[in-house]
């Protein structure tokens, strides 16, 4: 049987079926890793044990007990965890099982997968781009079907930026619907782990195994995760908020094919309404000094005694950031940074909320344009908040949101559409972007990107 690009879901009915055994299933995909990895650079750990569960790539700085586990930075080389994360326990416990770890932007600081000790993960679109970042090897290991799913995790659009520039599905939780537990922090006031699929039932099915209250994360919510699949078929109508200032700056091609996607939501029966927020660019100013803040404290950690190798090899990257977050809560700064920009967060927080009882979701581009040549990251000053600032303001404010294709462009590079919604309202994004999947079957982009890795 032909397994290529089959989603998860539909691999569960394959074995539950007995069309197809899990020996069959992880042949299949060890052999595609063995034959397409060394060209893309997407797993760092290969776990070559085969299973009765269905298996399942997850990014690099989750913690999974007795395997491997990086971050992508040779600090942590010979790391391995004795315990295992929440999210990756909750999928082992589902009938899942780790098939391999996802290359990444070491220590997440990134959106290009390029600052990884390890090398960079290449776009499985055109080789000499990058995949987006820091989950870059998660969404590459989708479109390239080296795994049928994968988690990666977001703290200003690492899960989003990826899923756009390789063009799959990529859904960011409200922050502390998801446990973090065993996630190795980046900025613990951000960050989210999260699926990349190939459908949005996959990324339904996957959020209702990893949701949830966790007792060891006390930032993870109490409340009842929903059964989110089953809202899926539910006929609704939105009202879907757009806002100019997210298509400042937006490459002329994403622009129109972000067009061209509001112009379908219309026919499907859903409501365009202009709006105003706050311009992205306040949320890039509040996530440099915030999350700066944060790596530093996290990265304190690593002292090369415990676990882990020396501090010496920190890259300039997590130094840069260490030394900024140091700088901005060092006396006489913290007033003048830290807490404003805590105090403009609030602003942001408030402002999506007013937005919220005018509209259901707040639509625009991913990202600003499609996936850059590897290398040309080192251009850009805050590479990372510049190709991440329509992504940022939903992180700054811990909502949930989705990415999704709606075409390519004229280099055949995918191009990404995003949709923000109200707290804990993920049944809701993923409800219309099921809509949207069944009406365009995202335009093809999906099976185009995987048939590029056919046998």
């Amino acid at each position: 049987m032909n397994l290529l690009g089959k989603t998860v879901l539909e691999i569960k009915s394959l074995i539950e079926k007995k069309k197809i055994s899990y020996n069959e299933l992880w042949e299949f995909f060890l052999k595609r890793i063995k034959k397409y990895n060394p060209r893309l650079n997407v797993f760092l750990t290969i776990v070559d044990k085969k299973t009765n569960k269905i298996p399942i790539a997850v990014k690099d700085n989750f913690c999974t007990k007795d395997i491997r586990t990086t971050a992508a930075s040779l600090v942590l080389d010979n790391f391995i965890p004795p315990y295992e994360s929440t999210v990756t326990k909750r999928l082992i416990d589902n009938g899942f099982s780790v098939i391999g770890k996802t290359n990444m932007d070491a220590w997440a600081h990134g959106s290009s997968t390029e600052t990884s000790d390890y090398r960079p993960t290449k776009n499985p679109w055109d080789l000499e781009r990058s995949p987006g970042g820091s989950s870059g090897g998660s969404a590459a290991a989708v479109i390239s079907y080296l795994a049928p799913a994968a988690i990666g995790s977001e703290t200003a659009g690492s899960i989003r930026g990826p899923a756009s520039w390789c063009g799959v599905i990529g859904l960011k939780p409200t922050y502390g619907r998801v446990s973090r537990y065993g996630l190795i922090a980046m900025g613990s006031s951000l960050d989210c782990p999260g699926p990349l699929t190939l459908s949005v039932k996959d990324a339904a099915y996957i959020l209702e195994l990893i949701a949830g209250k966790d007792f060891f994360d006390a930032t993870s919510s109490l409340k009842e995760k929903e059964k989110y699949s089953d809202f899926l078929n539910k006929k609704k109508s939105y009202i879907l908020g757009i806002a100019d200032d997210y298509f400042e700056g937006v490459d002329k091609e994403t622009e129109k094919k972000v067009n061209e996607a509001i112009e379908i939501f219309k026919k499907m029966g859903h409501r365009i309404k202009k709006i105003k927020l706050l311009s992205p660019k306040y949320a890039i100013s509040v996530y440099t000094i915030l999350q700066r803040v944060e790596v530093s404290s996290n990265l304190a950690r690593y002292d090369g005694i415990k676990y882990g190798n020396s501090r010496q090899n920190f890259k300039e990257e997590a130094k840069k950031r260490m030394m900024l977050g140091a700088y901005t809560i060092s006396f006489g700064c913290f007033d003048a940074y830290y807490k404003k920009a805590q105090q403009v967060r609030t602003l942001i927080i408030q402002d999506f909320n007013e937005k919220f009882k005018e509209v259901d979701m707040i639509l625009s581009p991913t990202m600003p344009i499609t996936a850059l040549k590897l290398g040309e990251f080192k251009k850009y000053p805050f590479f990372g908040e510049k190709m991440d600032v329509l992504a940022e303001p939903a992180a700054v404010a811990g909502l949930p949101a989705i990415s999704f294709p709606v075409g390519l462009d004229k280099n055949n590079l995918p191009i990404g559409l995003q949709l923000v919604g109200r707290y804990f309202e993920e049944k809701e994004i993923l409800n219309l972007s099921y809509q949207f999947e069944k009406e365009t079957e995202f335009f093809g982009v999906i099976k185009k990107g995987i048939e590029r890795y056919s046998d």
